[in-house]
């Protein structure tokens, strides 16, 4: 029995000839790994200027790249106990890079035809993003694994081991790809340098095992090879819709046809603001005009007032209150600082004591903002069609609340559509906090016929409402306030949003149903 007992160590230190390099096999899988989630990163955000980015968007890119990892892992383990696998390490990797590479121009061509927040279109567009690639990257650690394999007496160390390492590429990857690559690099340099890095590391792999395997194998790496140059080629030439990759939006500045100094900032999919650089008076979108009518009724014309804003776009409110209320304070929580660095350069942003911007999470934000000081906040928050979830519930209105002086109001953009459960619940949510809550729409939607941009506005005192719905005709819209029972039948049992609960995007119906 003693003799066993030493035997089995003796055994496991029997040097194998056909190993890689203990810190090149270390090497090799934490970088197979670390590839796959920086490919899921940037995965989504690749394809989010065609399909938005939601919960849906996120679950596709997660979901296919861990069907990828299980895929490719439990394939590249059936491979390897019947193929040498240093025929094939090699290749895997190189071609798993040049896939990496060639992800980029696939998606920004499919994303033409596949635009809109469907789900076919979410699922198959972030299929094309991630699987392939990441299936072919998730086999080279099996591969490894069995390469090393000495005895089944070192099982457990080799595979514990590098398994270990597999993993702690992955979470390099996330955090340097989250925290430092995405806010240096456009999205296509990331893929590229990560496949191109792949690729010859591979390719570094092939010369270190000397393969025996003949010209075709040769051949083989030497097309993937080209392939990777290709993809990077194609990368270059492949239409984006991106002026700016911001940390959050794919964005871009329109320039209005019809008006010499109208501009829209358009994020992702959507049409998020519209500036007038040389007129801030002027307010195209309706909902902005219903705001802005809001504002007109809470005091005296030309009186200051202290706005604090949860969402920035393009700052148009912030400019035309600082135009017709001279003096007042306006202080925009804006998660982007891409997007703040868009205004400044081409919306005409200038920056003082009374419009301030700050870089900051709003929920964040209105936690360090001093009680009972503001008369107005308006929340004008989205990614994508969805308000944050965080922005939504009960908690956080109460900081609103908090923000507010005793008169002071809340106004809140809005999207959704029939039946409009992501509206009633938040307007739900505004009455378990404030007193006073109107809601104002055009009336189709107050029916429930129809969908698009909705305010809510709430507050600790009484609403003008008949003054309000003055100064929506004022501001030429057609829409109505509702408020006491016709808004209590239109909220009906609809669920109150809290931070234990608030499925914001299972609630919204981000388009109109077909036929409407």
């Amino acid at each position: 029995m003693a003799d066993l007992e030493e035997a089995v160590p003796a055994v496991a230190r029997t040097p194998h000839p056909g190993a890689l390099p203990g810190w090149v096999a270390v090497a090799v899988t934490f970088l197979a790994s670390g590839a796959v989630l920086v490919l899921e990163i940037a995965g989504l955000r690749l394809i989010a200027p065609y399909v938005g980015i939601t919960l849906q968007t996120n679950t596709a890119i997660i979901g296919f790249a861990l069907a990828a990892i299980a895929l490719g892992a439990w394939i590249g383990g059936a491979v390897a106990d019947r193929t040498d696998p240093r025929r094939l390490l090699a290749p895997l990797m190189v071609a798993g890079g040049a896939l990496v590479v060639a992800v980029l121009p696939t998606v920004r061509f499919a994303g033409s035809a596949l635009t809109g927040a469907d789900a076919g279109s979410v699922l198959l567009l972030a299929a094309v993003a991630v699987v392939v690639p990441a299936a072919l990257l998730s086999a080279v650690p099996p591969m490894v694994v069995k390469l090393q394999l000495a005895s089944l007496a070192e099982t457990g160390s080799v595979v514990g081991k590098l398994s270990g390492v597999g993993t702690l590429g992955g979470i390099a990857a996330t955090f340097v790809t989250g925290f430092l690559l995405i806010a240096i690099f456009p999205t296509s340099g990331i893929l590229v340098g990560t496949g191109l890095v792949t690729v010859l590391a591979g390719a570094g792999v092939g010369l270190l095992l000397r393969r025996s395997s003949g010209g075709r194998a040769g051949r083989v790496q030497v097309g993937l090879l080209v392939l990777a140059v290709v993809g990077s080629l194609l990368a270059v030439l492949a239409p984006t819709p991106c002026q700016a990759e911001t940390t959050y939006h794919c964005a871009r500045v329109v320039a209005d046809p019809e008006r010499d100094s109208g501009r829209v900032l358009v994020l992702g999919t959507l049409r998020h603001s519209y500036v007038d650089v040389e007129d801030p008076t002027y307010l195209q979108f309706e909902y902005v005009r219903a705001i802005a009518a809001v504002t007109d009724a809470m005091a005296p014309q030309g009186q200051p007032l202290s706005a604090l804003h949860l969402g920035g776009g393009g700052l148009t409110l912030p400019r035309y209150l600082a135009e017709v209320r001279p003096g007042s304070a306006n202080r925009v929580l804006e998660v982007d600082p891409g997007v703040v660095e868009i205004d400044r350069e081409q919306l005409g942003l200038t920056e003082s004591e009374l419009l301030q911007v700050r870089v900051v999470d709003a929920r964040v934000g209105l936690a360090e903002e001093a009680p009972g000081e503001r008369d107005l906040v308006v929340g004008d928050a989205f990614g994508g069609l969805s308000v944050p979830w965080q922005l939504t519930t009960v908690e956080a209105l109460e900081r609103v609340d908090a923000a507010l002086a005793d008169d002071g109001i809340y106004a809140a953009n809005l999207i959704d559509h029939p039946p409009l459960a992501f509206v009633r619940a938040e307007l739900a949510t505004l009455q378990e906090v404030f007193p006073h809550v109107l809601l104002l729409a055009r009336a189709p939607v107050l029916a429930g016929e129809d969908g698009g941009n909705v305010v809510a506005v709430a507050s600790r005192s009484p609403l003008p409402a008949a003054v309000i719905e003055a100064a929506l005709r004022d501001h030429d819209l057609a829409w109505h306030v509702a408020g006491g029972e016709r808004l209590a039948e239109f909220v009906g049992d609809a669920e109150v949003l809290t931070d234990d609960h608030a499925p914001v995007d299972q609630l919204l119906t981000p388009y109109a149903p077909p036929g409407t």
